[in-house]
């Protein structure tokens, strides 16, 4: 149901898109019409927040019903502290998803019926759209408030959708939706008349338009709040225990702990990431999730291949790992003893940072810097054309990168979080033709569609590949089973999988 006006695009970006949906070969398979309809449907259903919030449960830790049942319980409290105990419209259901051993699934509740108060907050459309997913108002997110709010009053909270709201200011009558009503936590003055940086509660969310719960310190070491598709990713890519696995642009480290944890924490996750700050979030991460096999390191991926003779001898210390990880696959009888020596492998190869030698990797995870044209809920999309169009050329950068360091045999994926053919199917297709050696491969779980028609490629080749196109699903009925429309109502997303043979 939409309450929420279509994404606002700049108009070449718009025009951009609507080309992308509007394609010649899609326009000859379905017809004027019903392509026009699809686009529509997407700019609508960016701006609203997906049907259900995803967590991805710790089950290296602790088994799936033990999570679930600890996140009921925590989510329960929640509640009763919010004054919401007994109200039936607010019971907490967590669903498992059906193909997906290690995904929990949240119903989001709304649009619910909220009314409007006369006492409004303004916050940016970034806070907007975290309220929205079921994130409290923190301060540094508030632009606007009454004259004399103070801490306990109950207002209603509005997004700022073209980022004209000056910080500070007392009524704002620009363009903005409403979010819901919260409870001051602080008042006006301590947002803003103040020369130290703002912190702490703004607004608490009590009736929120959509109500989804908020995961601020709730179990950080047994959930992760993670979109589904990022989370069919790692199963995905397949990590096996004794594995050497690079994640290219890793920041914060959702897939990167995920794939650690499929791995068992046996074997080694290298991440990057060029900013140091997202760095230290991906080692933050991984201590709270207890994965002690990823390596983290500042460091630009595109120079991630190392020219140098003399650290040729990193491949060679690290076959032994190569050599473990096939024994631990192969079951034989020494794989155990093989194993034990595990930790003294990981100490050798440890040392080395990036650059890393050609056929370092096993596995290679390009989750590619990208448009994010996918993301949801978002109302407004601020960029140009030329800031759209600029990833495709960094991403084919940092594939040249991937395919110098994975393996042969080894296996790479390559997802993005926007809906441009530019980024997805026309990268696949531009890879295939450079690479003679990669093949497209199966993907499992598979609950996205297949590739959208317009890159030239083949049916057969485009039912391997996995976009999540929640436009298919916006304007019908949702399905029968909840899980089946988490499947469907979720962000944009893409993802292929190659092998290099």
């Amino acid at each position: 149901m939409s309450v929420f006006p279509p994404i606002a695009l700049k108009p070449k970006v718009y025009d951009y898109m609507k080309n992308t949906f509007m394609n010649a070969e899609l326009l000859a398979a379905v017809g004027v019409e019903a392509a026009e309809e699809r686009f529509q449907r997407l700019l609508s259903c960016l701006s609203h927040p997906p049907a259900f919030t995803c967590v991805r449960a710790s089950t290296h830790l602790a088994p799936l019903e033990e999570i679930r049942h600890r996140l009921g319980e925590e989510l329960r409290q929640q509640r009763c502290g919010q004054h919401m105990c007994g109200s039936e419209d607010e019971e907490v259901t967590i669903l498992s998803h059906p193909n997906i051993p290690d995904v929990l699934l949240l119903p989001v509740i709304g649009p619910r019926s909220v009314k409007q108060l006369g006492s409004e907050v303004v916050v940016g459309a970034l806070c907007g759209s975290a309220v929205l997913r079921g994130a409290h108002v923190f301060a540094p997110g508030i632009l606007a408030t009454p004259k004399f709010m103070k801490a306990g009053d109950t207002v209603s909270v509005f997004s700022d959708l073209e980022g004209k709201c000056t910080r500070g200011s007392k009524n704002f009558q620009g363009k903005r939706v409403f979010l819901g009503n919260g409870l001051a936590g602080l008042d006006r003055s301590s947002i803003f008349c103040t020369n130290e940086p703002v912190k702490g509660l703004g607004i608490q969310m009590v009736e929120p338009l959509y109500q989804s719960p908020s995961f601020d310190g709730v179990l950080p070491s047994l959930v992760f709040l993670q979109n589904l598709p990022s989370v069919v990713v790692g199963h995905v890519l397949g990590p096996r225990p004794g594995e050497r696995i690079l994640d290219m642009c890793a920041a914060p480290g959702g897939k990167t702990c995920h794939i650690a944890a499929l791995m068992g924490g046996q074997g080694e996750v290298v991440a990057l990431d060029k900013i140091r700050s997202k760095v230290e979030r991906i080692r933050q991460n991984a201590k709270t999730l207890h994965l002690d096999c990823i390596r983290a390191h500042c460091f630009n991926s595109v120079q991630a291949v190392s020219g140098d003779p003399a650290r040729e001898t990193e491949g060679t210390e690290c076959e032994h790992r190569r050599q473990t990880a096939s024994w631990l696959r192969s079951g034989c009888e020494e794989a155990q003893d093989r194993a034990q020596g595990r930790e003294q492998l990981n100490l050798s190869c440890q040392s080395f940072g990036p650059p890393f030698p050609p056929e370092s990797f096993d596995r290679v995870l390009l989750d590619a810097p990208c448009s994010g044209l996918g993301q949801r809920p978002s109302m407004a999309c601020s960029w140009g054309l030329k800031e759209v169009c600029s990833y495709q050329p960094l991403q084919r950068k940092l594939f040249h990168t991937a395919m110098q360091l994975l393996r042969r045999g080894g296996v790479l994926v390559y997802s993005t979080c926007t809906v441009t053919l530019a980024e997805n199917e026309e990268q696949v297709a531009w890879a295939l033709k450079t690479f003679p050696c990669l093949t497209l491969q199966p993907q499992e779980p598979h609950i996205g569609a297949e590739g959208m028609m317009g890159a030239g490629l083949s049916p057969d080749q485009r039912r391997l590949l996995q976009r999540f196109s929640p436009e298919l699903s916006w304007a019908g009925p949702p399905p029968v089973a909840l899980p089946s429309r988490a499947d469907t109502d979720t962000i944009g997303f893409f993802i292929a999988k190659f092998q290099k043979s």
